[in-house]
């Protein structure tokens, strides 16, 4: 049985949760090399996609995984990399992609649809708070004045969905694991680290997937104008 009547406090995955985080990421990479294209016209620059850039950062994050889960810095490896890919090494330029990616990657951030009314409802009844493995800080994002709570992996060294995530940030909205409601989009990271952790999971399921995991949430979403339907309930 769901102890929803329980619920004090919900917190929220922020990348394709509250913003597509793909379609940012896509821009603000296409945006960063057509300023490489610019400052180093030429073959190699010319012939250089988003989709090599992406393989490239996910390259060096892997490599980087047990020394830094600080994104910044693995994107900015990133761009070094790029760079000596198209023989051009040069760590001023990679530092000066890196800022407009970042620029980019938050201001053209789109919310999606529900996101601003959910949060307008929701505070007023209950703490919110954001748990993510990203980098979209509220006050980066557009959303500075919705969260009472903010983990993020890179400020305090754990990744959903290890547990210990959602029992910090128990402790920091000062409620019980059994009084939190955890929103995300992935079973593996927030579903399954919410469950491990005793929080209330709901996976928020916006494309209408089927389920390929054994990983059970306690409810399931399609969109979060839901989620004040469930809480009515309580």
């Amino acid at each position: 049985m769901n102890n929803i009547n329980r619920i004090t406090t919900i917190s929220f995955d922020g990348d394709m949760t509250l913003w597509d985080f793909n379609k940012v990421m896509r821009h603000s990479l296409a945006v960063t090399l057509e300023e490489l294209r610019r400052q180093l016209p030429g073959k190699s620059t010319s012939e250089l996609t988003i989709e090599k850039m992406i393989a490239t950062r996910n390259e060096v994050a892997e490599e980087l995984e047990d020394k830094t889960i600080n994104l910044e810095e693995i994107r900015l490896q990133a761009f070094n990399r790029t760079l000596d890919a198209v023989g051009y090494k040069n760590d001023r330029l990679a530092i000066h992609l890196n800022n407009l990616y970042l620029k980019h990657r938050f201001e053209d951030i789109e919310l999606y649809p529900d996101v601003l009314t959910t949060l307008h409802t929701l505070r007023k009844d209950y703490r919110l708070g954001l748990i993510s493995n990203g980098n979209g800080y509220p006050e980066k994002c557009g959303l500075p004045d919705f969260f009472s709570f903010v983990i993020f992996s890179q400020d305090v060294g754990i990744k959903k969905p290890n547990p210990e995530i959602f029992s910090m940030a128990c402790k920091k909205a000062n409620c019980l694991n059994t009084e939190l409601l955890h929103i995300g989009d992935s079973l593996e990271s927030d579903v399954q680290g919410a469950n491990a952790a005793g929080v209330l999971s709901a996976w928020l399921n916006r494309d209408g997937l089927a389920k390929s995991s054994k990983i059970q949430p306690a409810f399931e979403i399609q969109s979060l104008n839901e989620i004040s339907e469930i809480l009515k309930y309580k």
